[in-house]
């Protein structure tokens, strides 16, 4: 058992330095449910753990609630899915409610990061990928283990700084379902904004009500908003929703206040042409307002929405930039696609002949291979089934040369998708 310094949080009137178990308390704050969450860190180690404590006025079904969350975080691991901890030594009073210890994550939650100023319009389109592959890759896993978290939402997301990347881990299980229990919803939780419409109907309910809160949390970091009339009272907003077609993923109020409904990504938002257009098509499987439907897709079938979204994930993309004109040309290149191709492409595009072209790399050299690279996250991969391009990749510089200066013109080639 390692020693941890308990600090007395600021917000706490006394203010005062309180040492109990070996851990100095380092910050405090109110946490969701009737419960508070405490940073501590470890003298020994440095490690960092967050410790949340039940408030002992809660009602007894939500005592049972806790005590069910601290039972399911116990048993789960995942890297996308916070990890428990051992509370600290001498910490636990027998007469109050348990405590449950969880590993801090540094980077605070996906809502603080969401209304940064530059996200005012969604994320950049790496960390949109590497988000949908971490949720989904948690939910995968929560699933398989007969678990529905019924409370996905940014505020439910904390931000981890990985080896290599941000990592994304779901938290706050304390309104998690699982199957063998009964599947009737008896009372709100969670923000109604990210409830399936079933929950909200107080009707039977499967996976498929974190089908929709998954949907409606990417549609949000794509655009920096969500998706159906966030503004509106929860009775009117179920009403007129649920006049969607099953192909729309977005309902807006125009500039008159007239309610519109459409199928597409509004702009602006960070993502190119290809990621737009698939993505679009993979949210109308989550966003689906009829559960028995929703998640299903036309190749993989029932609950085939993960499946979709790793094809997508999967897809590998050339970004040319022309220096010239200022457009960016993408291109999906299959597997072992030949360098050859790509210049078919570029000059189907510019209308500069591929003998015209001139390909360097990042550092001027001239660029050789037979084949373009398109590295695979084979090596850095945090979750199962799906496989990504490298979130480190190669970048290098096309110059395109031609007999006439005005044909001439300088191409930024990056590869893969993830190179932003």
């Amino acid at each position: 058992m390692h020693s941890y310094q308990l600090y007395q949080a600021a917000f706490s009137p006394a203010a005062a330095v309180a040492t109990v178990g070996g851990a100095r308390e380092m910050r405090q704050r109110g946490g969701a449910g009737g419960s508070e969450l405490s940073e501590l860190s470890s003298q020994d180690t440095g490690e960092q753990i967050a410790i949340k404590q039940c408030r002992q006025e809660l009602s007894l079904r939500n005592r049972d609630r806790w005590c069910l969350e601290i039972q399911i975080m116990k048993r789960l691991n995942h890297p996308n899915v916070v990890a428990a901890r051992d509370v600290p030594e001498g910490m636990q009073n027998p007469n109050d409610l348990p405590l449950l210890a969880m590993e801090y994550c540094q980077g605070g939650d996906l809502r603080r990061y969401l209304n940064q100023l530059e996200n005012c319009c969604g994320l950049r389109e790496r960390a949109i990928l590497t988000l949908l592959f971490d949720i989904a890759s948690a939910l995968r896993y929560l699933h398989k283990n007969r678990i529905i978290h019924r409370d996905l939402k940014p505020e439910n997301i904390v931000l981890q700084q990985g080896e290599q990347r941000l990592i994304h881990k779901i938290i706050d299980l304390g309104y998690a379902k699982e199957l063998d229990q009964g599947s009737l919803c008896t009372s709100f939780v969670g923000t109604l904004q990210y409830l399936a419409p079933e929950l909200l109907e107080q009707q039977k309910y499967t996976v498929t009500v974190d089908y929709w809160s998954f949907g409606t949390l990417a549609f949000e970091c794509i655009t920096g908003f969500r998706p159906f009339l966030p503004n509106w009272q929860p009775v009117q907003w179920h009403a007129k929703v649920r006049q969607k077609s099953e192909r729309d993923i977005v309902v807006y109020e125009d500039l008159t206040g007239e309610v519109k409904f459409s199928s597409s990504l509004p702009h602006p938002n960070n993502l190119n042409s290809i990621l737009a257009e698939r993505l679009e098509k993979w949210l109308q499987l989550l966003l689906m307002w009829h559960p028995r439907q929703r998640g299903t897709d036309p190749t993989y079938g029932p609950n085939g929405c993960f499946k979709a979204l790793d094809d997508i994930l999967s897809l590998k993309l050339v970004h040319v930039l022309n220096m010239v004109t200022g457009i960016m040309h993408i291109y999906p290149l299959p597997e072992e696609e030949a360098l050859q191709n790509v210049k078919d492409l570029i000059r189907s595009d510019t209308n500069i002949p591929e003998q015209d072209q001139e390909l360097l790399q990042e550092a001027g050299l001239a660029f050789f291979p037979e084949k373009l690279a398109t590295p695979s996250l084979a090596d850095s991969k945090v979750g199962p089934s799906i496989s990504l391009p490298a979130l480190e990749p190669r970048k290098s510089l096309a110059k395109l040369g031609a007999a006439e200066p005005h044909k001439a013109g300088v191409l930024s080639l990056l590869c893969p998708f993830l190179c932003y």
